[in-house]
């Protein structure tokens, strides 16, 4: 990670066309010509929209498995206009909608030997991936904000996984671990 101002500035407005292009019903992807080569680096990232300080749309990927470049741009559609959570965004919802983009660094297997020491490894900030045979769910590090009870936090990445808080003591239960880099327009402000 560490993408400077201008490659943050360009994931942005790859965002925003994204989505600004879909109302008019082109989704095609960005040129990728003239880009810095780090965008053009599988990369994993999240696109989220808020709307008046609450959650709109939030799509993305865990694994780089595509250009980062193009992953922004397939997440920013999906965060609009496929997240199961709520309706597709309208034109008319769009210039009040803030968009951010996460960027996520390689996750890592946490290792753990009970529920006890998981909770001491566990530390706000730290995006997690709960993967069991029959579920699986992430949480950014930014949930943190919202749920900073680690207890809790737990509990509710199993709940989205559609599993009980106790899969963390299934042996078949993978935990990882990830770091994010977010920005906004507004934090590239001057």
């Amino acid at each position: 990670m560490g993408l400077s101002r201008r490659e943050k500035r360009i994931l942005l407005d790859v965002a925003h066309s994204a989505v600004s292009r879909a109302f008019r019903g082109d989704v095609s992807p960005p040129e990728t010509d003239g880009l810095p080569p780090t965008l053009l680096e599988k990369g994993a990232s999240f696109v989220t929209l808020t709307k008046g300080g609450r959650l709109r749309g939030c799509i993305g990927s865990v694994e780089a498995y595509r250009p980062l470049v193009l992953d922004v741009h397939y997440n920013a559609l999906a965060a609009a206009f496929r997240d199961p959570r709520f309706p597709p965004l309208s034109v008319e919802e769009w210039p009040h909608t803030t968009l951010e983009v996460s960027v996520l660094s390689e996750p890592e297997v946490l290792h753990y030997r009970d529920f006890g020491d998981l909770l001491e490894k566990v530390k706000p900030g730290m995006g997690l991936i709960l993967e069991h045979p029959h579920g699986r769910a992430t949480f950014l590090p930014q949930v943190w904000e919202k749920i900073p009870d680690p207890v809790r936090f737990l509990s509710e990445l199993a709940y989205k996984a559609g599993l009980p808080p106790s899969v963390y003591e299934d042996p078949k239960t993978t935990l990882k671990h990830y770091g994010v880099e977010k920005f906004t327009y507004e934090d590239l402000r001057d």
